[in-house]
């Protein structure tokens, strides 16, 4: 009876047993319930959320180069039907797009590295804002950006507006690369993805930016950057076997 619901606990089996017509406590059935190794499968709690409204883009405004960094990921598929997952910064006083990485997947140890190396390349953002996915929330990232005093400002969930210049973004992205091209592989899509970032860096007029685009406006802006103290990465007997995409 147990194999044919496997969702039923040992009291709703024991309601059925007494329809069936077996004269049994619940005691008994539990002790039976215990002896065979029987339970019903939990289901696995939800992590709680971090996020909050007062962390959306339209309460917290960049006011300089490197003030915040918003990043999210985004999905593709190549021709073989193979994922690609794509992780995209964004500088959002500048418009910049600090690098947009392509693989299979990402492991904390690689985002954290990834992170390390453009830290030393565009200096270190005072904040860095996110949706609460689980590459953003993991312990590892949030304690790694804590030594650093980088704050981590996860938007409210279900409300991917509140980190409107990754949505953005990734609306450009999605409409003018991803939905324009098919990949045959990896290093296809890094390829693509390295050209289509030089033109909407160097080459593509932005209007919110007095229609320069993201590095000339870099360039112009007065603001300073802090000093970028040296940083190593988060695993030193375990390097990126393949350096993503700067």
């Amino acid at each position: 009876m147990s194999r044919q619901r496997p969702k039923f606990g040992y009291r709703q089996m024991t309601r059925l047993l007494r329809l069936e017509g077996f004269r049994v406590s619940f005691k008994r059935v539990h002790r039976i319930w215990k002896a065979e190794g029987l339970k019903v499968r939990q289901k696995p709690k939800k992590k709680r959320a971090r996020g909050r409204s007062q962390n959306a883009c339209h309460r917290i405004r960049a006011e300089r180069m490197n003030h915040v960094w918003a990043w999210d990921f985004i999905f593709d598929r190549t021709k073989a039907g193979h994922p690609l997952k794509w992780l995209s910064i964004v500088d959002e006083y500048t418009r910049r797009c600090i690098t947009l990485d392509v693989g299979r997947g990402m492991t904390s140890d690689d985002v954290i590295n990834r992170l390390a190396e453009l830290f030393a390349m565009y200096g270190v953002p005072e904040n860095i804002r996110s949706d609460n996915g689980p590459e953003f929330i993991a312990k590892a990232i949030r304690q790694w950006l804590a030594s650093l005093e980088i704050t981590t400002l996860y938007v409210e969930p279900g409300s991917p507006w509140q980190n409107g210049y990754a949505e953005s973004f990734h609306s450009r992205l999605r409409d003018e690369l991803l939905n324009m091209e098919e990949f045959e592989s990896v290093c296809h899509a890094r390829a693509h993805a390295a050209a289509w970032r030089e033109d909407y860096n160097g080459y593509r007029p932005h209007s919110s930016l007095g229609g320069l685009p993201p590095d000339e406006f870099a360039r112009r802006c007065a603001a300073s950057v802090p000093a970028t103290p040296p940083l190593q990465q988060h695993s030193e007997t375990k390097p990126v076997t393949q350096p993503l995409l700067s």
